[in-house]
């Protein structure tokens, strides 16, 4: 029995619509610098992002009576409000009959490796007071009749600690904390493009003293650029990740983050060889995760050649009818690429049967109008022969319809919805996909704070490199809103953004705006498409989920060129607008140098395949085997116990990419807290100063 929504749930769970932002405060004053007229903000402290982790930390600290403004490129543009899936999963803690503590949650969290074990356990400790907040304030989650939230098992998790309010989840997230903040009058600049840190001080006493950002509402005759500067001593890097890095992605268009401009102003970064990707609607369509109900309803996966004609390629992996069709169903719960999948026919061989199909040329289509074509010789598909956790979970689903349409109707039917809504009826026609760059894993180094090396500057979100090797599907989202609380609790123990800042104008202020001048040149024969051409292909092609070492270390040094003429020729523009995208690739190009230099020191020293990469090697101890015979161009490397246990560390020095490896650190699980004894931690403040040194 299939059963209909009412219109007005679809509705409200699929058509999000977003607060409308108010008049934004004007400059406090204005200064010639570097012989641009240049309007001052004043702030306590500037989040740089209009996502559900910005939107967190600022919420959190104007409750707590601090001075803090919202800066964002495109305020409801981002990945939290613009990206999703089936079900988009928050990730919780679930509840002690299914299993479930802080301690065995903090170990899943992290049982990919290469995080920090401490980490981890804030953020399952803090999940349930996350997802309370967020009801509070009107997320939709979905309850039993009891009161209980609504549970399922997502990728990387064993318990079953997912929930959703459909696919639209980061979007209502965003929807309630942007209601809270505009109720709390925190102040937004919408159209504002961070584009520098400065910082004054050295070694030790190295610290945030502003931002200059590029906003189209500051251009004037004297200012033909939009350069303004925002004086505040602290900021929180809320931007998310770098979307714009890879030219086959699922985020939205215009997603740069910050990691260039984390760079540039010194912060060190940490595991940028970790990312996910998986299957995906592309770009220039409407971007969305392929994961959950979407491939569990089983449809049809074939590919398109130049010719029209049709190519039913998963049969040339898989043995059996069965093994094909069940491995398409695991792609709803194991949809990041993992090179241990593709062995044993597992269901990574679906990414690498895609990724070939389209390096092929060929066009590849999910059908929900048909039922997967059988393997030649064996018998047709049917639901009936499946392998047992596939068929236990669609027969506890209840989908037991003939065509994968119905079955996703009966799961699901805001995920067709959704799809409706952007023109796209997936009842009537077949999707085309791929695979895609989904999300960055690494990113800037924080301590339990949030706390970058760089004092002042912290990093909640994506922007934020802390969910090592194979985070649990959710897990990112639940951080962002555990480390936007823990950054505005730790920024209000310091006093710090109590009002607005009053010193004087920071001496890099003229400096940074004469950087910016430089670099941006109408002459330059570096164009921004140039440069996205470049960059994108090269990581798209070189340092997706194959990668080999000959050509990441190629594709290492075609990037430090890149990067070395961007600084001499600067990058060319030709209206106002582009010289904000100018700056953008000039990060991005750097943020890629970072990347490659990270990846390629990481297969240099005998690094293996792990989490959203298979490296391979012509002497790897693994070989995928296809039903067609040895896939051997794909042979790779295991993944060493030691690297689980350890990150490598970016940093720029003088225009060069520096790096190193750090230990994880620990927790010890046997210490426990005891009240009397801890208290007083608590009452003096003296909890934010417990792991490491205070920096703001």
């Amino acid at each position: 029995m299939t059963i209909d929504v009412p219109q007005e749930i679809l509705d409200a769970l699929t058509d999000v619509d977003m607060p409308r932002l108010p008049p934004e405060a004007g400059p406090s004053a204005t200064a010639r610098l570097a012989g641009v007229e240049v309007p001052i903000y004043r702030a306590g402290c500037v989040i740089v992002g209009s996502g559900a982790a910005g939107l967190r930390a600022a919420v959190e600290m104007k409750r707590r009576g601090d001075d803090v403004v919202i800066v964002s490129q495109s305020a409801w543009g981002g990945t939290s409000a613009c990206s999703g899936s089936d079900k988009q999963t928050l990730h919780t803690a679930n509840t002690a009959d299914q299993g479930d503590n802080y301690r065995a949650m903090a170990r899943a969290i992290r049982s990919g490796g290469a995080m920090d074990e401490d980490t981890a356990y804030v953020e399952a400790v803090g999940s349930s007071r996350m997802m309370a907040s967020l009801q509070f304030l009107g997320l939709p989650l979905p309850q039993d009749p009891l009161g209980g939230t609504l549970r399922y098992q997502t990728d990387h998790d064993e318990v079953g600690r997912a929930t959703s309010c459909g696919p639209r989840t980061s979007r209502l997230m965003v929807k309630v904390l942007a209601e809270e903040a505009l109720r709390l009058d925190v102040p937004f600049y919408n159209q504002t493009t961070a584009v520098k840190i400065l910082t004054e001080g050295e070694g030790g006493d190295h610290r945030v003293a502003g931002i200059l950002a590029m906003r189209a509402g500051d251009r004037t005759q004297e200012n033909p650029l939009g350069i303004a500067l925002f004086v505040s001593g602290v900021i929180v890097l809320a931007a998310g990740g770098p979307g714009e890095l890879y030219r086959d992605s699922v985020y939205p268009n215009g997603c740069f983050g910050s990691l260039g401009l984390a760079l540039e102003a010194g912060v060190e970064l940490v595991n940028l060889t970790e990312s996910q990707f998986g299957i995906g609607t592309r770009r220039e369509g409407f971007p969305w995760n392929l994961s959950g109900t979407y491939v569990q309803a089983v449809p049809h996966i074939y590919s398109v050649d130049r010719e029209g004609v049709e190519h039913h390629f998963l049969a040339g992996y898989y043995r059996s009818t069965q093994e094909l069709a069940s491995n398409i169903f695991r792609k709803g719960y194991q949809w990041p690429f993992h090179a241990t999948r593709m062995l044993d026919f597992g269901s990574s061989l679906v990414d690498i049967a895609i990724s070939r199909e389209t390096a092929a040329g060929r066009r590849v289509f999910m059908d929900f109008n048909r039922n997967p074509m059988p393997v030649p010789g064996d018998l047709p598909f049917s639901l009936g022969r499946l392998d047992e956790d596939v068929r236990l979970y669609l027969g506890k689903a209840g989908a037991d319809q003939q065509m994968p349409i119905d079955r996703l109707k009966h799961m699901n039917p805001l995920a067709i919805e959704l799809y409706r809504r952007y023109k796209i009826d997936i009842a009537a026609e077949p999707l085309e996909f791929a695979v895609n760059n989904q999300h960055m894993n690494g990113g800037i180094m924080v301590d339990t704070w949030g706390r970058s090396n760089l004092a002042g500057c912290y990093a909640v979100g994506e922007a934020a490199g802390t969910h090592g090797v194979t985070r649990p599907g959710g897990a990112a989202l639940n951080a962002g809103q555990v480390f936007g609380t823990r950054v505005a609790e730790h920024i209000g123990a310091s006093g710090r953004a109590k009002r607005a800042a009053s010193v004087s104008i920071p001496a890099a202020a003229e400096a940074g705006i004469a950087d910016l001048l430089t670099a941006l040149r109408a002459e330059s024969a570096l164009t921004v498409k140039a440069i996205r051409s470049a960059v994108q292909a090269r990581m798209s092609e070189k340092a997706g989920i194959i990668c080999d070492q000959e050509s990441v270390a190629q594709a290492l040094i075609e990037a430090r060129k890149l990067n070395a003429e961007i600084r001499a020729s600067g990058v060319a523009y030709g209206r106002a607008a582009e010289a904000v995208r100018g700056v953008q690739w000039r990060h991005m190009a750097l943020a890629s140098e970072a990347v490659l230099s990270a990846l390629d020191f990481f297969i240099r020293n005998g690094g293996g395949s792990r989490g959203a990469r298979a490296i391979c090697d012509a002497d790897g101890e693994s070989l995928p085997l296809a039903s067609s015979g040895p896939l051997e161009d794909y042979r790779f490397r295991r993944e060493r116990e030691t690297d689980r246990n350890e990150q490598i560390v970016v940093r720029l020095e003088a225009d060069e990419i520096r790096l190193s490896t750090r230990p994880n650190r620990k927790l010890d699980e046997n210490e426990k807290s005891f009240f009397e004894r801890d208290w007083p931690a608590w009452l003096t403040g003296g909890i934010y100063d417990r792991d490491t040194k205070e920096q703001a």
